[in-house]
């Protein structure tokens, strides 16, 4: 087949992610702008952000993992057109968005004695905890935003969650100067400021997308007049049954670049400034794919509402190929900019931090060598995955995530990090395995499967 039976797909692509890559940018970029803003107070500041982000992320984006089962089922039902069953599918999916929110809030909590515990710089952990406390209670808000965002995507308006994201952004960053330099009278509250900001922008966020789902007319009867005392069993176990395997694909993820920092915390403070600085940066083109990601699941999930099988197939391996062409010019652009690009989280003429900042850039710059590499496979694999979500396929590709992350890609870290001179540098070399495996047996198995569909 030629070349252009997939890349005629490609402008429809791109309209659908766009808003998506936005908006997950967004909530990267709330992240990106505490880590500057913070830097500019020193890398043990730095550092703590990381630390206290690396629990906090952790069980957010298990979250957003398990809120992910709302778009597949949303888009079937708007594909073949039922919008009774995509509203019940929001009243039930915003009701374990709820409760899980709290129940992660509590987790976090219990967490942070784990912080002692992990042989981190004690002066990283003594600013990372007052952090983590306020973080910690934006994960409810965060998770109950995705259950109206799930749902927007799922009906391919992906334009309001985008909205809401920018705005919380704008929010972010005017708290972040206020509250963590002090500004115009404000009290000056360094790293605690920060995660004030990302408090009240994630409040902020929830409340303004449900306003414009409701100010819209054809989204009000979808978010109004929920009727929660009548549950349904049969919709809380499809929601669970999708969710949780999903869920599960997203921490074994997460929870691998969260051992890299606990890893490189253990290798010293500047080891662990310079590898957030990569992750943040990495992080950045990572939300690109997931935009991408979601494309592939809502239109694979609306060619699965239409029974067209061979269609499915081929709009997924468009997306796939999208992905490829982008995360190639993303490579070139780290390995071009690897000198360059640290230099803007912390200040190389501050005479206090010179020595220990110059450090953190050498040391980021090395890892962004192997972050311009995994660039390709992060996104293949978080690509592949949306598309197996479209087809509610969850179980294997959670046991595949498993797989590539823990047996093959962490051992790896361990041991090239702490145990060889690559230090640092053998720490991304397993998470660049670990991506490449997920990558590859992830096409492999919707490769197998989308041909079975075809054929039965």
């Amino acid at each position: 087949m030629s070349l252009q039976y997939y890349t005629k797909e490609f402008p429809y692509n791109l309209k659908l992610a766009a808003p998506v890559v936005l908006g997950m940018l967004g909530h990267t970029f709330v992240a990106f702008a505490d880590n500057i803003m913070v830097g500019q107070l020193g890398t043990a500041e730095l550092a703590a952000v990381s630390l206290g982000n690396s629990v906090a992320l952790m069980f957010m984006y298990v979250g957003i993992g398990f809120s992910t089962a709302i778009t597949p089922l949303v888009a079937e039902a708007d594909g073949a057109g039922n919008p009774g069953e995509a509203k019940k599918v929001l009243k039930h999916g915003i009701l374990l968005c709820i409760f899980l929110g709290l129940g992660l809030y509590g987790l976090i909590l219990a967490c942070k004695p784990l912080l002692y515990l992990a042989k981190q710089p004690a002066e990283v952990v003594e600013l990372a905890i007052p952090y983590l406390n306020l973080v910690a209670i934006s994960i409810i808000p965060m998770i109950i935003f995705q259950a109206f965002r799930q749902f927007s995507e799922g009906m391919s308006q992906t334009r309001f969650p985008m909205y809401a994201t920018l705005l919380a952004n704008v929010l972010n960053i005017l708290l972040n100067y206020l509250l963590i330099f002090g500004a115009l009278g404000f009290p000056k509250l360094g790293v605690v400021g920060a995660a004030i900001g990302t408090l009240v922008a994630r409040f902020v966020m929830l409340f303004y997308l449900y306003f414009l789902l409701f100010f819209k007319t054809k989204f009000r009867s979808f978010v109004t007049q929920f009727n929660f005392k009548r549950i349904e069993r049969d919709m809380i176990k499809k929601l669970i049954d999708l969710g949780f395997p999903s869920s599960l694909q997203v921490f074994f993820e997460v929870a691998i670049f969260t051992a890299a920092i606990w890893l490189s915390g253990v290798l010293g403070k500047n080891a662990q400034a310079a590898n957030q600085i990569a992750l943040n940066l990495s992080s950045m083109t990572y939300m690109v794919g997931v935009g991408l990601s979601v494309a592939a699941m809502v239109r694979v999930g609306n060619q699965k509402g239409l029974q067209n099988f061979p269609e499915l197939r081929r709009i997924g391996k468009s997306v796939f190929f999208l992905t490829l062409v982008i995360e190639l010019v993303f490579a070139a652009v780290f390995l071009l900019g690897k000198d360059i690009l640290p230099t803007i989280y912390l200040d190389v003429g501050d005479p206090a931090n010179q020595k220990d900042n110059l450090e953190v850039i050498a040391l980021a710059a090395q890892l962004l060598l192997v972050a311009a590499f995994f660039q390709i496979s992060d996104g293949i694999q978080v690509v592949v995955l949306g598309a197996l979500r479209g087809i509610q396929d969850v179980k294997i590709p959670t046991l595949i995530t498993f797989i590539a992350y823990w047996l093959i890609g962490f051992p790896i870290s361990y041991f090239l990090g702490l145990h060889t001179g690559l230090k640092s540098m053998g720490i991304w070399i397993g998470l660049l395995t670990g991506l490449t495996a997920s990558g590859l047996m992830l096409y492999l198995r919707f490769h197998i499967l989308t041909k079975k569909l075809i054929l039965n």
